[in-house]
C-alpha cells in the first residue's frame, strides 16, 4: 500500500514536472513570439511613420504641383491671349489692308490688338493708359472712311521711343470719334539719353505725312511736339468733310 502510494506520488511528480517543463517551454516560446511581435510592431510603427510622412509629402506635392500648374496656366493663357491678338492683327493686314478704306470700328480693333501685343515687352508696373472715347453709336462709326493702318505709326513710335526705364515713364493713347472727326492722340515720356541714329530712322514720320497728304489732303491735321520731356502726336481727321469731298468728286 505504501509502495503503491510512493509510486503514485512519483508518477504525479513526474507528470507535474513534465507539465511545468512544458509550461516553461511554452512561456519561453510566448516570450520569443512576443519579442518577435514587438520587433514587428516597431517595424510596423516605423513603416507607419514613414507612410504618414509620405502621405504628408503627397499632400504637399499636389499642392506644389497645383501652384506650378497655375503658374503654367497663367503663362499659357498669356501666350494664347498674345497669339489671339497677333492672329487678329495678321488677319487685318492680310485681308483688310487691300481695301482703300476701312471703318473706324475695324481700325480701332486693329489698333487695340496691336497695343496688347506691344504691352508684352513692358513691365507689368509700367504706366500705360488707353482711353477709348469712340462713340459706337456715331453715324460714321461703321462707314469706310479711314485708310487702313493709319494709326500704326504713331502707336509703334510711342513703344519704340518711350523711356521704359524711368520711374515716371508712361505711354498714353487716346482714341476719339466725335462730331465730324476721328482723333488719335499718343504721348510718351522721352528718354534723356541721346537716341541712337539708325540708317532708316525718321522715315516713319515722313511716310505717314506723305500718306495723309495723298489721301486726306486738307482734311487732316498732324501735330507732333515735345512738351516737358513728353513727346505728343495728335492726328485729327475730318471724316465728314472728307466724305463730302469724296462724294462731290465721285
Amino acid at each position: 500500500m505504501i509502495i503503491s502510494n510512493i509510486i503514485l506520488l512519483s508518477s504525479l511528480s513526474a507528470i507535474l514536472l513534465s507539465y511545468i517543463a512544458y509550461l516553461l517551454i511554452k512561456i519561453n516560446r510566448i516570450n520569443k513570439k512576443n519579442s518577435l511581435l514587438q520587433n514587428d510592431y516597431k517595424v510596423l510603427e516605423t513603416k507607419f511613420n514613414s507612410i504618414e510622412l509620405e502621405d504628408i509629402k503627397y499632400k504637399i506635392n499636389p499642392h506644389l504641383f497645383k501652384n506650378i500648374l497655375n503658374s503654367i496656366q497663367s503663362h499659357a493663357y498669356q501666350t494664347y491671349f498674345s497669339l489671339d491678338k497677333l492672329s487678329n492683327v495678321l488677319d487685318y493686314i492680310l485681308y483688310e489692308t487691300d481695301k482703300r478704306f476701312v471703318s473706324v470700328k475695324e481700325e480701332l480693333d486693329f489698333a487695340l490688338n496691336l497695343i496688347e501685343i506691344n504691352k508684352l515687352k513692358l513691365s507689368p508696373l509700367f504706366d500705360i493708359k488707353i482711353k477709348n472715347k469712340v462713340d459706337e453709336t456715331h453715324p460714321l462709326y461703321n462707314q469706310d472712311l479711314l485708310a487702313p493702318m493709319i494709326s500704326v505709326d504713331l502707336i509703334e513710335n510711342a513703344f519704340k521711343h518711350a523711356d521704359l526705364q524711368s520711374s515716371d515713364s508712361f505711354i498714353s493713347i487716346t482714341f476719339e470719334l466725335k462730331d465730324d472727326y476721328f482723333a488719335l492722340t499718343v504721348a510718351n515720356k522721352t528718354s534723356t539719353k541721346p537716341a541712337l541714329k539708325k540708317p532708316n530712322s525718321g522715315l516713319g514720320k515722313k511716310s505717314i505725312k506723305k500718306r495723309l497728304d495723298i489721301i486726306y489732303k486738307e482734311c487732316y491735321t498732324l501735330d507732333q511736339f515735345i512738351e516737358n520731356d513728353v513727346f505728343i502726336s495728335h492726328l485729327k481727321l475730318n471724316l465728314l468733310d472728307y466724305k463730302s469731298k469724296v462724294f462731290a468728286a465721285g
